[in-house]
């Protein structure tokens, strides 16, 4: 059997056809270390693709296909659309467009489930354009929930720093009222498992406050000491190495000196503003929770820079490596 036939079929769903995605994929995927660890399935638009491989300088080198069609052993675009050249102008985001890149990630997922593919990596798409289309859609995390009726978790990774949500998506005046303890301590369960799938021996996590100080005891809140810390109490009676509340100010420097495998932070900005302070160009967004590995870069769609050549592809470079080696 040859070495090509070993490689994981990997699906990527292009993302939005206005946004850096195309560009960036094409450039990833042009890296010969990247193309060593994988077969590529984009699921996107051939007039887009084409363009983002003009974009970032690097061969047109993907054959095409229709859904359902056989993939060719060395990957293949699926052209799940056919946009017209004002429905995918870089930077000029059109409502075609935004129902294109929905199109995308569910042909793309289709594969996963259908066993076709064994990973899903996502290129940016936009929610807000997504929504203007009439598509109601909070986010790719919440979508792959919904369709398998998993509870899932977001984490963001480099290789100095893990950080994983209890909640994402939300207005910060609605984050206590999401939380349990009940549902902390199974989260805790599940970031445990996950990171011994990703090859993390026995994992410790460290859970940040919620509220600043972890409460101060009381004063400052009293979550920390009604929610959190009975949480973390019953995961470690369950054998897990959970730690906390911590003050999430002093925490993170400790998670990155190697203190823990993750840091579980309680809400979207309070984990992955110091996630991106350290890996802004190489981070990682990982779904936690799925049958399946899911990965995506950690930036969005940056419409200033799409169509200008200068989008960094290392991210999407790096969700691409995490989805071959685990998927």
């Amino acid at each position: 059997m040859s070495r090509a036939r070993e490689l994981p079929r990997v699906a990527i769903s292009l993302g939005d056809p206005s946004g850096i995605g195309p560009e960036v994929t094409a450039r990833a995927l042009a890296r010969l270390d990247i193309r060593k660890l994988l077969r590529p399935v984009v699921f996107g638009d051939s007039r887009v693709w084409k363009r983002a491989c003009v974009d970032a300088g690097v061969r047109d080198a993907l054959p095409r296909v229709k859904p359902g069609d056989a993939i060719p052993e060395n990957g293949a675009l699926v052209e799940v659309t056919r946009l017209a050249a004002n429905q995918a102008k870089p930077g000029r985001p059109d409502l075609a467009g935004a129902r294109a890149q929905l199109a995308f990630l569910v042909a793309a997922t289709d594969a996963v489930e259908a066993g076709t593919c064994r990973a899903l990596c996502t290129a940016p798409l936009s929610k807000a354009q997504v929504n203007a289309a009439g598509l109601a859609f909070t986010g790719h995390t919440e979508y792959l929930a919904n369709r398998f009726r998993r509870r899932v978790l977001m984490m963001l990774a480099g290789k100095r720093l893990r950080v994983v949500l209890a909640t994402t998506h939300l207005p910060l005046r609605e984050v206590p009222g999401a939380l349990s303890t009940a549902r902390l301590a199974d989260d805790l369960g599940l970031i445990h498992s996950e990171l011994k799938r990703l090859g993390v021996k026995r994992p410790s996590i460290a859970v940040c406050g919620l509220n600043p100080h972890a409460g101060e005891h009381g004063h400052l809140g009293t979550e920390d000491q009604r929610i959190l810390a009975p949480a973390i109490a019953r995961a470690r009676r369950r054998g897990l190495r959970a730690a906390g509340p911590f003050p999430a100010d002093s925490l993170f420097p400790r998670a990155v000196d190697g203190g823990f495998d993750a840091v579980f932070a309680m809400f979207h900005d309070q984990g992955l503003v110091a996630l991106k302070l350290l890996h802004f160009r190489d981070g990682v967004n990982v779904t936690l929770g799925l049958p399946f590995v899911r990965t995506s870069p950690d930036h969005g769609t940056a419409y200033d820079l799409a169509g200008t050549g200068k989008a960094d592809d290392l991210s999407m470079a790096e969700a691409l490596r995490w989805a071959a080696r685990f998927g």
